[in-house]
């Protein structure tokens, strides 16, 4: 085919939407669900509704071919768990009494049976279930789910394409489970795992489907000759299938390296591949393997993890140059559009000249539909488009919003001494000691407590004006002080103001600080039927004034324990916004990092004695080849000690991370130069710990005891067994008794009772310590 043939035959694709509808309605049908209000039936209801109305709004829209599979009520890595037959033995009976139950089981856990593990999707902050796997794992296909939303799509006349985690991928996500050796290998699994995907796909060509994608991420980053041949053994068997749809293998989030060659020798059909900035090597690396002849390209060249508009241009070059390189070159946004919000239309109180420069997942629907526009039929064909992202590009590169001189001036003049401590951790941790006199094994909790619906309402009459100032004010104090009472009752040792004020840890901030737009739907997944409202950060970045200071004196009036401030770090206030990408992430990470300064020294100045800089996106935004570690980390580390270096030395400095995979930022930790961190530890068992100790982390720590992602409480003794494990990596004098994250998305019930059986568990190990 000629490039000219090929242009025109270019089409219009996306590999997965948003799940939570327009108005967060699967996370509302879910919670009512688990609360008894809503029945199995309506549940299944809603969520038919919702996939058949996201497949019209794409067709609608221009999309040629849509997703089917990329939904789910929880997570999509859960759902292959369960097309496999990947059953942790703990679910087993529950899932084969009841399907629906036992599913979330898996995610939530029950009071007899944990949780799957769960962690950060690559570098992104939607979590995904871990899959446990072991020597004797016996895999069995399950395509019900995979089969019956391809059905719905074609029912509704639509051209569908299947989207599964590719089995490479999963295997590679997933890790020993409980019991099992922690040297397994699960891709040791491989040989035994492709029959069931190799019946799946034969159930899915059954049904209809004409094309399969099986997403492999994985592959873009390091991997090992062992496991690249890896790669090209699954796809040369599931090619070689007969009874088989056509085979998209796609990978997204950066360049492919050496999977790409592996790839495009396989005998698929075609490849789906990520071009925009982060993996723009992919085009370089395609034409030197000599490109897809007589194959299908997918073009990712629209950011989806991103919300700013495509600059039309750029990307139609880039696919005009790929037009030599494949068979058929179609459109798409570089990963699933999952990790953006709907419809930026829906926002009423953003300048309408500054909404123009946001792309959601439909306006970047509307731009993929444009390029393969422009690509099947020339520029003339998108003129309009073309000079409407002009204009929008110019404005936000002229903005005052985007360009403070005071900003750019105070950035410039930093100096390596302003991210130093004045005094060594040694010197530090004996004033810190003297100064706040904690018990051995000092008990605190990560920060927020929970949001109550009283206090969700009291935010909302706030804004709609059926309350005024004071009385939200009134019910804050009043809450405060529930939460001080309570932990004092309870006996914790370091305390918290509890949060009450605030909406989210990272919009909270971002309302206050100049530079950020916060939008009013922009609700993205976060995990299960958690779902956050990343803010916009759009411009340079200063703090009016004090944002966290009034609320933590009044909490600290009430009580003579310390009581911690609680600020978001540079790094995670970047993480989880839509962060602007019209320069270099640490030049915008240094004017975050100054605002907070400020914050932390009207903190201190305030009579806190303790302040918290939570940092738990500093894993999440490694990048995923190695050769990029050290430039992030540099620049990642030196703005957390330029947000806290400023204090005197008896000023205690902690940090928190959670849901990652830390033993490969143990050196960064350290760098961080925090004086106390807790980290979450319950669902991997304290692997925290031993990765600390390996490391010869010098600092105190807190590896968490209490997993508060479950509704389950914890018993004393589970908690205690875990303290106990946590003491042989870390000694007596530098470990923490905290949970595991925030208490923001927990009930009363389950956090009195939660908090009641850490603290009984601390007094209980200590006491074993004074006598051994």
């Amino acid at each position: 085919m000629t490039a000219k043939s090929a242009a025109a035959a270019a089409r219009a694709t996306v590999y997965g939407y948003p799940r939570q509808g327009q108005s967060r309605e699967l996370k509302k049908a879910i919670e009512g669900y688990w609360k008894g209000r809503v029945d199995a039936d309506a549940l299944r209801a809603t969520a038919t509704e919702l996939r058949a109305a996201n497949w019209r709004q794409l067709a609608e829209a221009g999309i040629h071919e849509v997703p089917t599979g990329d939904f789910s009520y929880y997570d999509h890595v859960l759902d292959t768990s369960v097309m496999v037959g990947a059953i942790p033995e703990r679910h087993r009976a529950a899932v084969e009494a009841d399907a629906l139950d036992g599913y979330f089981a898996m995610a939530r856990g029950t009071q007899d049976a944990a949780p799957l593990e769960m962690t950060k999707w690559f570098d992104t902050n939607y979590h995904y279930l871990v899959p446990e796997l072991g020597p004797d794992t016996v895999f069995t296909a399950d395509s019900t789910k995979q089969v019956t939303e391809l059905k719905e799509a074609l029912a509704l006349g639509l051209s569908a394409r299947p989207v599964l985690v590719g089995p490479v991928t999963y295997l590679l996500l997933a890790k020993p489970a409980p019991g099992v050796a922690a040297d397994f290998d699960p891709l040791t699994l491989l040989d035994r795992l492709l029959p069931v995907y190799a019946q799946v796909l034969a159930d899915l060509r059954t049904a209809g489907a004409e094309w399969v994608q099986l997403d492999e991420p994985a592959l873009v980053q390091d991997r090992t000759p062992a496991e690249l041949n890896a790669a090209a053994r699954a796809y040369r068997d599931l090619g070689g299938l007969t009874e088989r749809p056509k085979l998209l293998v796609a990978s997204y989030f950066d360049r492919l390296g050496d999977a790409l060659p592996v790839l495009a020798k396989a005998p698929v059909e075609g490849l789906a591949l990520d071009f925009t900035e982060a993996a723009a090597a992919n085009l370089d690396a395609l034409a030197a393997v000599g490109g897809l002849p007589g194959r299908r390209l997918v073009a990712g060249v629209v950011n989806g993890r991103n919300i700013w508009v495509n600059d039309l241009e750029k990307s139609l070059a880039t696919l005009g140059t790929l037009l030599g390189l494949a068979d058929r070159v179609d459109v798409a946004a570089s990963c699933s559009l999952l990790h953006v919000p709907l419809d930026a239309t829906a926002e009423r109180d953003i300048e309408p000249q500054i909404l123009r420069w946001l792309a959601f997942a439909r306006q970047k629907t509307a731009e993929i539909v444009t390029l393969a526009k422009g690509l099947g039929g020339g520029t003339d064909t998108i003129a309009a488009e073309l000079a409407a992202i002009r204009a929008d590009l110019a404005s936000r590169a002229g903005s005052a919003l985007t360009h403070d001189p005071a900003v750019r001036a105070r950035t410039a003049a930093v100096t390596a001494t302003d991210a130093r401590r004045s005094q060594p951790y040694p010197e530090r941790v004996a004033a810190q000691r003297a100064h706040l006199r904690l018990p051995l094994l000092p008990t605190t909790t990560i920060g927020s407590f929970p949001q109550t619906a009283e206090l969700r309402t009291a935010r909302a009459d706030l804004r709609a004006g059926r309350i005024d100032s004071a009385g939200y004010e009134e019910r804050i104090r009043a809450e405060i002080g529930e939460v001080i009472s309570f932990q004092e009752k309870t006996g914790l040792d370091v305390l918290v103001h509890g949060e009450a004020e605030r909406n989210d840890m990272v919009q909270y901030f971002a309302e206050q600080l100049t530079g950020y737009l916060a939008t009013q739907h922009g609700w993205v997944q976060s995990y299960g039927t958690r779902y956050v409202r990343p803010p916009i950060l759009a411009g340079d970045i200063s703090r009016p004034e004090a944002m966290t200071v009034r609320w933590t004196a009044y909490a600290q009036s009430l009580t003579t324990k310390p009581v911690k401030g609680m600020l978001t770090g540079p790094v995670t206030m970047l993480a989880w916004s839509f962060v602007r990408d019209d320069q270099p992430l640490a030049d915008t990470a240094r004017q975050v990092a100054l605002a907070l300064r400020d914050e932390v020294n009207d903190l201190e100045t305030a009579g806190t004695s303790v302040i918290q800089v939570d940092e738990p996106a500093l894993r999440e935004t490694l990048p995923l080849r190695a050769c990029d570690h050290p430039e992030y980390l540099a620049w990642a580390t030196e703005a957390f000690r330029l947000t806290t270096a400023g204090v005197r030395p008896d000023t205690q400095i902690h940090t928190h991370m959670c849901y990652a995979e830390f033993g490969d930022i143990v050196q960064a930790i350290d760098d961080l130069d925090a004086d106390v961190i807790s980290l979450e530890a319950t669902r991997s068992h304290m692997q925290v710990a031993r990765e600390l100790a390996g490391h010869g982390y010098p600092r105190e720590a807190g590896p968490g005891v209490y997993d508060i992602h479950s509704p389950r409480v914890p018993s004393t003794e589970e908690a205690a067994a875990l303290l106990r494990t946590g003491l042989k990596a870390i000694p007596a004098e530098r470990l923490w008794v905290n949970p595991d994250c925030g208490l923001k998305t927990r009930a009363w019930p389950e956090t009195r009772a939660s908090l009641e059986n850490l603290v009984t568990a601390a007094r209980t190990v200590r006491t074993e310590l004074s006598a051994s």
